[in-house]
This record gives structure tokens, sequence and C-alpha cells, in this order.
């Protein structure tokens, strides 16, 4: 097959193999250059490439890290199944510190086109109508609430509210919520629990004004999960423009003169080459990303001469203002084995309140977790209390600069006090419920915490000590006007200090969003990947 350049693209084809079921493209030693280059096919990634490519005239190339898989019939039952997390087969290995260097626990993240949207629970939650409204305050009019609400409406086909003016019914991720009768004995329980305890219903957890307990709105079919790869990637392939390219480690950015123009990459088997390109999009995740950047030399002076790399650009902001959801769990155990029965779905219900006496509404969410490991063996149910409002921040740094370094995650849970105080109320919350009669009489017992050490100085010492990660990391590169110090790109994805070079994914975050961060990571790529399409002279196209 030949294409538009003349080049046969099959003889290109490096030997890191790897097109599945895709068009072949190599590292552009016949002097090709791309239009948009796409550095990560993740939640976001995969969406900016969907969208960029739907304009036939940009040649758009995806490099990948993890494998790809172009034939959905062949699709590795881990990425199918959404009713668990997939944490081994497509999984970067990674660990983060949750409160200090001396404590790191597993941190899952999806290593696969579709990224964490592979292998996630498949939570299709918004943030809350403030959440964007206050990203335009902090300086980027274009993210307000008004402004994103398109782009979500956009990104799903929600077969339970599509009709409604807030929500979409064409989109290419198929949304929808638990019916009450498919709910699991421990979830239908929590339901009632919550009920019982004052919290509203609420039908639609996606809409504008939703607080309180109701059905988690989901994007998945039955068991199938609906990632960005089989929603977005899936039907693009036929486009001939659109090229992946699996199995290649992001190494740097090429910058020249200020400007950055490829990447150069590494294959499976080590070797190294260059593609060329007229824009450089990076979406490889808030993990990912901050080492990147810094592998390029952009970004802490301090950092960049501790791992001995040349300073191209000073970005203090790169790995900066880490922002997750602390959790803490409640553990019970069942009273028969089958409550925490694998088969059954992970999450089903949550219920999404106001703290008493806090400043941010719906700073906190609890949801029912059906089954959850037990340091000894077995399963518990768990209730996860986590905070959605979040103060505190942690960092990202680089343990070195080879491309396959793991980073160092240090999320500073615990830390910040106005996020204990909403933490602690939330853990006494969860512990309220477990005590209803609804779910009490399900459980055997409360395994954690330990029941002889709950008084409120004990709560707040264990949430300083024990809070853990919702595995929504973001904010590490995060958007803000040229005269924010900490900001690393303006509001349209463009780096401040470097021309032609485009961070698209939860970095960008300038704060947490008050929901699971698929959907808003989603929606990023909707943002980036229209403007990319539609005004490609702001991007120097």
């Amino acid at each position: 097959m030949t294409d538009d350049h003349g080049a046969n693209r099959e003889d290109q084809l490096g030997a890191d193999g790897g097109v599945t079921g895709q068009r072949a493209v190599s590292p552009t030693e016949d002097g090709r250059v791309v239009d948009v280059l796409i550095v990560g096919g993740g939640a976001a990634g995969a969406v900016v490439a969907a969208r960029a490519s739907e304009q036939p005239n940009l040649d758009v190339v995806v490099v990948e890290a993890g494998p790809d898989y172009a034939d959905l019939d062949r699709l590795p039952g881990d990425l199918v199944d959404g009713h668990d997390n997939s944490l081994v087969d497509h999984d970067w290995g990674l660990r983060y510190h949750p409160v200090s260097v001396e404590r790191s626990v597993a941190f899952p993240r999806g290593r696969v086109t579709g990224g964490s949207s592979a292998v996630n629970t498949t939570i299709a939650l918004r943030g809350v109508p403030a959440d964007y409204d206050h990203w335009a305050a902090l300086g980027n009019p274009e993210w307000s609430w008004s402004s994103v609400l398109p782009a979500f409406r956009r990104l799903e086909r929600d077969l339970d509210y599509g009709a409604e003016a807030h929500h979409g019914d064409a989109g290419p991720i198929t949304i929808r919520r638990w019916t009450v009768d498919e709910l699991v004995p421990t979830q239908a329980a929590f339901l009632a629990a919550a009920e019982a305890l004052g919290h509203p219903r609420c039908d639609d957890v996606n809409h504008p004004e939703a607080s309180g307990v109701g059905v988690m709105a989901m994007n998945k079919l039955g068991r199938v999960r609906i990632s960005t790869a089989v929603g977005y990637l899936a039907p693009a392939r036929v486009r001939d423009n659109l090229t992946i390219v699996p199995g290649s480690t992001a190494v740097r950015v090429l910058v020249d003169d200020g400007r950055a123009t490829g990447v150069e990459v590494a294959g499976a088997d080590g070797r190294r080459s260059t593609i060329r390109a007229r824009l450089v999009v990076v979406a490889t995740g808030a993990v990912q990303t901050p080492g990147l950047l810094v592998r390029s030399g952009i970004g802490d002076p301090v950092e960049l001469a501790a791992l001995g790399i040349d300073r191209v650009a000073s970005v203090p902001g790169v790995g900066a203002n880490l922002s997750d959801h602390p959790a803490l769990l409640v553990a019970m155990t069942p009273t028969a084995p089958e409550l925490v029965d694998p088969a059954l779905p992970l999450v089903q219900t949550i219920t999404r309140y106001t703290t008493e006496g806090s400043d941010q509404p719906l700073d906190v969410n609890i949801e029912l977790i059906t089954r959850v490991p037990r340091r000894y063996g077995g399963r518990a149910v768990g209730l996860a209390a986590s905070l959605e409002w979040v103060e505190g921040r942690g960092r990202i740094r680089q343990s070195g600069a080879d491309p396959h370094a793991k980073p160092v995650i240090e999320s500073g849970f615990g830390r910040d006090e106005r996020d204990l105080d909403r933490n602690v109320a939330a853990l006494g919350d969860a512990l309220a419920l477990a005590a209803r009669p609804e779910l009490a009489e399900l459980i055997d017992e409360i395994v954690f915490p330990d029941p002889y050490r709950r008084s409120p100085d004990q709560l707040r010492e264990l949430a300083r000590r024990a809070s853990g990660s919702g595995y929504h990391p973001c904010g590490t590169a995060r958007m803000g006007p040229a005269d924010d110090p900490g900001a690393v790109v303006d509001q349209y994805g463009r780096c401040h200090a470097i021309d032609g070079l485009v961070v698209a994914d939860a970095s960008i975050m300038p704060t947490i969003p008050r929901a699971n961060t698929n959907l808003t990571s989603i929606m990023i790529g909707e943002m980036i990947g229209e403007w990319i399409r539609t005004e490609p002279a702001r991007y120097g196209l």
C-alpha cells in the first residue's frame, strides 16, 4: 500500500513491530513530517486522534507504549470485562507514596490503547458545574461549565437520559445506569440505608444539580467496557489519515529553536528512531506526562540538573500540583460468601453530598464496593469514603532519565488539615451507614477501622496516615494564563515555553473535579481534538 507521500508504509515498519489491523508508519527516515503526532492513545489521546483525523487533510499518528487491539473480536478478557479492573496484564506496574516515602502502594494505570479507560471500573461521572467554572475563574474561560457541557454531550450516548438538554444520545461512549432489579444485595442495601439516613434519592447522577444517593452511571453494556479504544478508535481506524504505532515508548520530545519538531521513540527491541511532526500532542496521562516533559529538558531546573538533563525550558510546574481523591475504607465481612462473589459487579451505587459546615458543595462521596481483598485472605464488603474537594497537593518526580525508569509519585495525603476534617467526617458517615439495619443484616462484623480505635482523634490519625488513592491523578502540567508561574500550558493545551507542543490529558486540570476523572479526561480529548480539527491555525497547522 502506498500513501499520498509515495512511500510504501509496510516496507517502512520498524522492527519494533506492531500495528494490528492498521497501516504502518516508519519513524521518518524518509524525511516525511506528519501533521499531528499524538503520544499516548489513552482516555484523552484516543479522543484527540479520532476527532483530529475527522479532518482528512491532517495526517494523524498515535504512538502508544502498550499493545493495540484493532480486532475487537480478539480483545483480551480483562479489557472486555467492565465488572472489575484489569490490574496485571495491561498495567504499568507503578507504585505511589500516599503519605510518606516510607510506604508505597500499587498504583494501577492502563498500558494499552484506551489507557486507563480500557482497564478501569467504568464509572461515568461528570464533575459538578462549579468545578469547571472554577477552572474558568483561574484564567481558563474556555473551560467554564457552559463551554464544556457541549463536549460532555458530544462524547456520550446516554441510554437513559439522552433526550434531556444536558445529555447526549449519539456519542461514542455508551452510558447507562443500573436498574434497581440489577442491584446485588449489598448494593441494594446501601441504597436503602442511605435513604433511611436522609440522603435524597438521585435518579440521574450526571444531572447538573445532582446530589444524594442513586445508581451509578457507567460506560459499559452488560459486562462490556466501552473504552475510548472501543468507542473512538474502532470506528476511526478506517480512515487513511490515521495511523497507530503500538509498542513504542516516547523517549523525549525533540525541540529545535524553541519549537517541538518531533519525538524520539524506542521500540520493544530498544531501537530508537525519530518521528517528525508539525504538532506534537502529549497525552500520556497525569503520571507519565511529567516524565516525558522532563526527559525533553522541559521542567523544574533543579530536577533537570539532578538528573543530568540539559535544560531546554525552565517550567517549574511540571510534576507539581498533583491532585487525587484520598479515600478511607470501612471493611466488613459478609454473612455469606456469595455476597462477595468475583462475578458480581464491583460498583453499582453512590451517594454524593456536602459535609456539615463545608463551604464546598458535594465535597465527599461514599460508594459501596461489592468486594475488596482482606489483608489476611478472603474478601470483604467495602464502604469507600472519598474526599472529592481536595486542598492538598502532591508531586511527581523522576527517579532517572531513562524512559523506563519509574516515576516517584508522592500524593501528600493527610497533610492539609481542611482535607482531614472532611475525610474524617466522611468516614464517620460511612460507619453510620454500616450500622444501619439494611446493611447490618448482611454483615458479620466491621474489621476496619478497629472497633476499639474510633474516637475522633483516632479517626483523624487514621485519616492522616492511612488514606489511599481513588486512582484519579491529575494536575501535574496544569493549564493557566502565561503570567501564572505554576502553569505549564495555556487553556488550549499549548505549552507556554515551547511552540508546537500541546498537552491534552488529565495533567492539565488545574483542580480535580468532584467525580471520577474518566469522563472529564475524555471531555478534555473532545475539547482539544475539536479545536485541532476546526481551528488548526490555532496550533500552527
